[in-house]
């Protein structure tokens, strides 16, 4: 495993992280504890150190939680993790902006991740005018003087935000959350150049372009999850065609095609980490890989 430094913070992350959205139960499977574990175990054995997960992942915290039942039978410096805030999931799903609210769902999470301080705790994709409310980010500084935040973040749910990049070192956040693929190159137009400006870290999310960068599916393919059931039929058969015609044109004869669109875009010296999702050891295995891929 290779490490790269997360912008202005003192963690050195591990190249390819573990993304954890899967364990709330929106990619088509319900986890167990035990198979968490096992995914988790493979990763740390493999040199991974970042794990990436939010308060919304699954009711009342569920990703959270089977993270937190794992690291607290380790020992919790072994791992750099990564949350969010800024939605809730309770007996419903829901935004939540408050101050206060916000305020209650950091101590949520550090009680289901089981640990007394977050290492990157990010804002998760929230509107401009959200993102603007000073006391917000005052609150959030009070967090990280009274050391339950190590270091504050922003993840962008457009990824043309530059007003919210932009601000980043002003707010004293100190890494960037950001989707970035072979399919979607939008960052490197404007938000990257601000990144590297102010030494933001990167992190790449949605690296394999929710799957369809595994080159595992063929036009046609019927997705039953609950991200890509939604996706339109032309738009999901013209990035089947698309993903076909990059393997035959980019990908080196005998690299997997999930494994090379990870190197490629830690290929771009911006990113800090990729943060693939995995649904097993094995992907774990082939996600680590792309470490040691040269392209």
């Amino acid at each position: 495993m290779k490490y790269r430094r997360l912008g202005k913070t003192e963690l050195n992350v591990s190249v390819v992280g573990v993304g954890t959205w899967q364990f709330g139960g929106d990619w088509g499977k319900d986890y167990s504890q035990k198979e968490v574990d096992s995914i988790l175990d493979r990763a740390q054995e493999l040199g991974i150190n970042l794990i990436d997960t939010a308060e919304c992942y699954g009711p009342h915290h569920l990703s959270e939680r089977f993270i937190g039942d794992y690291i607290s039978r380790g020992r919790r410096e072994d791992w750099i993790i990564a949350s969010k805030f800024g939605h809730q999931w309770h007996e419903h799903w829901e935004h939540a902006w408050n101050v206060d609210q916000i305020r209650v769902q950091l101590e949520e999470s550090l009680k289901a991740l089981r640990t007394d301080y977050i290492d990157l705790y990010q804002f998760h994709s929230g509107p401009d005018e959200v993102f603007d409310q000073d006391d917000l980010w005052t609150m959030l500084d009070k967090q990280v003087q009274a050391g339950k935040i190590r270091n504050l973040g922003i993840s962008i749910g457009s990824n043309d935000n530059l007003h919210q990049t932009s601000k980043a070192k002003e707010l004293n956040a100190k890494a960037i959350q950001v989707v970035y693929n072979r399919l979607d190159r939008t960052p490197e137009q404007r938000v990257f150049p601000s990144c590297q400006q102010q030494d933001l870290g990167v992190l790449a999310r949605v690296p394999l372009a929710s799957g369809y960068l595994s080159g595992k599916y063929k036009p046609g393919a019927v997705f039953k999850d609950n991200v890509r059931k939604g996706h339109k039929r032309e738009e999901i058969d013209e990035k089947i065609k698309l993903v076909e015609q990059i393997r035959q044109q980019e990908v080196p004869e005998g690299v997997g095609m999930a494994e090379w669109a990870l190197a490629w875009c830690l290929k771009n010296p911006v990113v800090s980490c990729v943060i693939p999702g995995c649904k097993s050891p094995e992907q774990v295995e082939a996600n680590a890989r792309a470490a040691d891929l040269e392209l």
